[in-house]
């Protein structure tokens, strides 16, 4: 097996490397190969440079750098255009949940589930450092309402720790149309619509802070949340060939 772990990068240029490090030191010493993407996406600080910098000595790591913003369009053409492992992770680049928790994932694709992703909400006792009161409190309130109108089964939609394999991950992003930080739906929303097998699991988490979430992307993902609604009832997300 072949894994690839996707990073998409915002102005990370502080915490990368100890990231890369981390993923890099983990991954050495399991029995698969593997391949450590950072995807740069509009960053305006030296994020790029500094994983070109590491590649001379972390061979199994490279930058690819897309000037569009916006984590979806990270993890979308990523996913699409750079990345070949039989089995796709991308995590947040803040090593919130650590490479290491992939390994509770890979039972599941032996037993032939599709998508894996990690939760908070299946343990919370796996929370090491948690979000403000308000953030805990938005956040559980967003996951109910994702998954009372439209990912029925799924606790913890947006949490940046989400595996596939190669086929489903390509067939699945080559329909996302958001880019922004709804996207963990409409990847989600796809899945379930094409009858891939997802299996959602409890996951190390810590909030590091400088990666926040903005309040507004609250509202506009709940916006997001409904367009998403429609376009399934439509019939949006069938498959091509349907």
């Amino acid at each position: 097996m072949k894994l690839t772990v996707l990073i998409p990068a915002y102005n990370e240029e502080t915490r990368i490397a100890q990231t890369l490090h981390s993923v890099d030191s983990y991954l050495k010493q399991q029995s698969y190969q593997y391949e450590i993407i950072v995807v740069v996406n509009g960053s305006k600080d030296r994020t790029f440079d500094e994983v070109k910098q590491l590649e001379a000595t972390m061979t199994n790591a490279r930058a690819v750098n897309y000037p569009e913003p916006g984590k979806g369009n990270a993890v979308k053409r990523g996913m699409l255009e750079e990345a070949d492992g039989d089995v796709i992770l991308f995590m947040d680049a803040d090593n919130a949940t650590p490479v290491s928790e992939f390994g509770k994932f890979l039972p599941f694709f032996e037993q032939g589930y599709d998508v894996v992703i990690g939760s908070r909400e299946v343990d919370p006792g796996l929370l090491k450092i948690k979000q403000s009161f308000k953030r805990q409190v938005l956040g559980h309130m967003s996951h109910w309402l994702t998954r009372f109108v439209l990912l029925p089964g799924i606790y913890d939609s947006q949490l940046g720790f989400k595996a596939f394999t190669k086929k489903a991950g390509k067939d699945i992003f080559a329909s996302v149309h958001i880019l922004t930080w709804a996207f963990d739906m409409e990847v989600l929303a796809i899945a379930q619509t094409r009858g891939y097998k997802i299996k959602e699991v409890g996951v190390l988490w810590s909030e590091f802070g400088g990666g926040h979430v903005p309040m507004k992307a609250f509202a506009q993902s709940l916006v997001d949340l409904f367009k998403i609604k429609f376009k399934k009832i439509a019939g949006g997300y069938s498959r091509p060939n349907q």
